[in-house]
């Protein structure tokens, strides 16, 4: 004996759920950035040599700086290359909203906006992976060339936790860019917001400096920027061979903080930026 189900049944058996569809929004749409990205590869081509040269010239300027200026034993290759890595996905991320910015200005974003998505969030998830994507490719290839002018490399434990150090970073940052982007009226306003916060967030970071370096009030600043619980971190992988997250990563005018702590402070960073990006979100995508 057969039986047959009602054609309403039928009918949503045949369609994809909301998940599935939101997934296949988001890819597709990932795929048109990586199609665009391939089209004009310099874009990945100029951030994967800029931070290259920044380990070389930065590493030959200080090459004969006293030993001990950086830590005991501490090579300024080793030094430096956290704070290319850091800096590097920092700068990437913080132009993510460029893309969505320029879709707006062109008109392409009104027309995904009248389309029928499943989610308006998949164009925000989209951006949010093509970057994270970029980043953790030129995370790779310092770690690479690093290796390979003396600084050697984390243990593999370590690599997987500088990892998710960059992957936390990314998401928080590209968040932001995301919401400047729905936020400003145009490309030149987000292009100077990007020129505003880009060199002084380094210089007040401990990327090319260590904290004990810098005078009272730029340690202080320093502290507070998040870029040195990512950086920080990274560096201690790079030192020691053998880690626990009890061990002090950075310590700051205020406290010492772990590795753990400074994993937590980026986590709290991202959630806090996703949090701050969400009346943006809605009220360009309703």
């Amino acid at each position: 004996m057969t039986t047959t189900l009602p054609k309403s049944e039928l009918s949503n058996l045949s369609e994809p759920s909301e998940f599935s569809a939101f997934l296949q929004e988001t890819a597709g749409l990932t795929k048109r950035l990586f199609i665009q990205l391939q089209r004009r590869p310099t874009t990945l081509i100029a951030g994967v040599i800029q931070p290259l040269m920044w380990l070389v010239l930065f590493g030959a300027l200080f090459q004969n700086a006293p030993t001990g200026f950086f830590g005991p034993e501490v090579r300024y290759g080793q030094f430096l290359g956290a704070g290319v890595i850091v800096f590097t996905a920092f700068s990437g991320a913080l132009n993510a909203g460029l893309p969505v910015m320029f879709d707006r200005e062109f008109g392409f974003l009104n027309r995904l906006l009248v389309a029928p998505l499943t989610s308006r969030f998949s164009i925000v998830v989209a951006s949010a992976l093509y970057i994270t994507t970029l980043s953790l490719i030129q995370t790779i290839a310092i770690l690479l060339v690093s290796s390979a002018l003396g600084a050697g490399l984390p243990t593999a434990t370590g690599l997987l936790l500088v990892l998710t150090i960059v992957l936390l970073l990314v998401l928080g940052v590209t968040a932001l860019s995301l919401g400047l982007a729905f936020s400003l009226p145009g490309h030149i306003e987000l292009i100077a917001a990007i020129f505003i916060t880009n060199l002084p967030l380094l210089f007040a970071s401990t990327a090319l400096a260590p904290l004990d370096f810098m005078p009272t009030w730029l340690q202080w600043l320093a502290s507070l920027n998040p870029l040195s619980y990512a950086i920080e971190p990274i560096r201690f992988l790079y030192l020691h061979d053998s880690w626990q997250w009890s061990d002090i990563a950075i310590a700051t005018p205020f406290a010492e903080i772990s590795i753990g702590g400074c994993l937590a402070i980026l986590a709290g960073f991202c959630v806090t930026a996703l949090l701050l990006i969400q009346p943006a979100l809605k009220r360009s995508l309703s």
